[in-house]
C-alpha cells in the first residue's frame, strides 16, 4: 500500500521563498502543497477551508503574526499540526511557539532534508526540533528562568512583539481583536514585568535577546 500523501499549507510572506520550499518539499515525495499564504489572515482562512495535515509556518509576517496564527489555529482545532520554519534561532521564541501548540520548530539554516523529515514527523503526531533549536532549548532550561520572556504570558509576549515593531495600541487592538483599553493595560503590565519605563527600553530588550521579528 502506498504511503499517504501529506497535504501541506505553506505560509511565508516572501513568494520566492515559498516557491523554493515548495520545490524542496514536493521533490521529496509524499508531500503535496495544497495551498500557500503570504500573511496570517490568509493562512488562517486557508487553514479553515482546507484542513491541511501540516501547516509549515514562518513566524515573521505582516499583520497577524505566526504566533497569533498558532494560537488561533489551535483554539479552533486542538489537533492542528503546525511546524514552524523560521530564520529565528532564539530558544525563547521557539519555546513560546511550542507552548502555544506548535508541534515542531526548524530553523532555515538547517539542511534541506530536515524540513521534509520534520513534516513527516509532525504529521505522524510527533514533536520535531532541528538540532540547533534542541540544543538551544536545553541550554535555556539549564540557565533557569532568567530570560525576560519567561516573565510574559503568551498574550503579553504577542503584544510585546507588536510594540517593539512600532505598532500603536490602536493597531494592536485591530490585529488581535482586543479593545484599545485592554491593549493599554497589557502595555503597562509588560513594562512592569520587564522592569522598564519607556518603549525604547522594550526595543533594547528585544534586540538583546534577538526577539525583534
Amino acid at each position: 500500500m502506498n504511503a499517504k500523501t501529506l497535504r501541506v499549507l505553506l505560509v511565508d510572506d516572501h513568494a520566492v521563498v515559498r516557491a523554493g520550499f515548495r520545490r524542496l518539499l514536493e521533490q521529496r515525495g509524499r508531500i503535496q502543497i495544497v495551498a500557500e499564504a503570504g500573511d496570517g489572515e490568509e493562512a488562517y482562512a486557508r487553514f479553515l477551508a482546507l484542513a491541511p495535515d501540516v501547516v509549515v509556518l514562518d513566524l515573521s509576517m505582516s499583520g497577524t503574526s505566526g504566533l497569533e496564527f498558532i494560537r488561533r489555529a489551535l483554539a479552533r482545532d486542538a489537533g492542528a499540526r503546525v511546524l514552524v520554519f523560521s530564520m529565528h534561532e532564539d530558544p525563547a521564541l521557539a519555546e513560546r511557539a511550542l507552548l502555544l501548540g506548535a508541534r515542531g520548530y526548524v530553523t532555515k539554516s538547517s539542511a534541506p532534508e530536515v524540513l521534509a523529515e520534520a513534516v513527516a514527523e509532525v504529521a505522524a503526531g510527533r514533536i520535531y526540533l532541528s538540532a540547533d533549536i534542541a540544543r538551544a532549548l536545553a541550554l535555556l532550561k539549564l540557565a533557569g528562568d532568567d530570560h525576560p520572556m519567561h516573565r510574559l504570558s503568551a498574550r503579553e509576549f504577542e503584544i510585546f512583539r507588536l510594540l517593539v515593531k512600532g505598532r500603536t495600541s490602536g493597531e494592536i487592538a485591530r490585529i488581535l481583536k482586543l479593545s484599545a483599553k485592554t491593549v493599554a493595560n497589557y502595555h503597562s503590565l509588560i513594562k512592569h514585568k520587564l522592569g522598564v519605563d519607556r518603549d525604547v527600553e522594550l526595543v533594547h530588550v528585544a534586540l538583546k535577546h534577538r526577539l525583534l521579528l
